[in-house]
């Protein structure tokens, strides 16, 4: 059933979402028409300083959540103030395209979103200059793949939506056609 929801979910946008796009800009060319490139998920672990394991936990619900193995991502240089040495694991970052996208945006926006208690949509100021949306979650336990007695602390992530697009309004336009329920304002 997964898979046909990432297919009806690129079909959509094959079939409705670029023609109400095309119309709505007047692009010429179909090459012009927004698209999501990428989801970029990460997650920073500043407790791996006094908690090894935290690292590791991160590791594993990523792998159950997005399917692929994260990259782990290490401090550039020390910092003494924090406790910080260069080469120590401080995150988790997990990059996706193609099915494994569609899937998870289709997810987000039909299970999780409106499982967080209270939710009245997700704020339609978070895009930076060339139209990306970045989107965080406060905790984990709001998925349902999550479960609740492995869980040693509650922690979020960012979620980063890459567009090819050159403005907030042409991106914001994209994401509300695919279904992100953006808060009115």
């Amino acid at each position: 059933m997964a898979a046909k929801t990432v297919i009806d979910l690129k079909d959509m946008y094959k079939n409705v979402v670029m023609k109400k796009l095309q119309e709505k800009f007047n692009y010429k060319n179909v090459h012009q028409i927004p698209r999501i490139e990428k989801i970029v998920i990460n997650r920073g672990v500043g407790e791996t300083i006094s908690n090894s394991k935290a690292i590791q936990s991160t590791i594993e619900e990523f792998e159950l959540l997005f399917g692929q193995k994260p990259i782990v991502l290490t401090a550039k240089k020390s910092i003494a103030g924090f406790k910080l040495r260069e080469g120590m694991k401080i995150g988790c970052k997990v990059t996706l395209r193609s099915d494994k996208m569609y899937l998870f945006l289709n997810k987000l926006v039909n299970v999780i979103l409106p499982k967080i208690r209270d939710f009245r949509g997700v704020s339609n100021k978070a895009f930076d200059k060339e139209g990306n949306y970045t989107l965080g979650i406060r905790e984990q336990l709001i998925f349902p793949e999550i479960n609740f007695d492995k869980v040693d602390k509650a922690r979020g992530f960012n979620i980063s939506f890459v567009t090819n697009t050159k403005s907030i309004e042409e991106s914001s336009e994209l994401l509300r056609l695919l279904g992100m329920p953006f808060r009115r304002n």
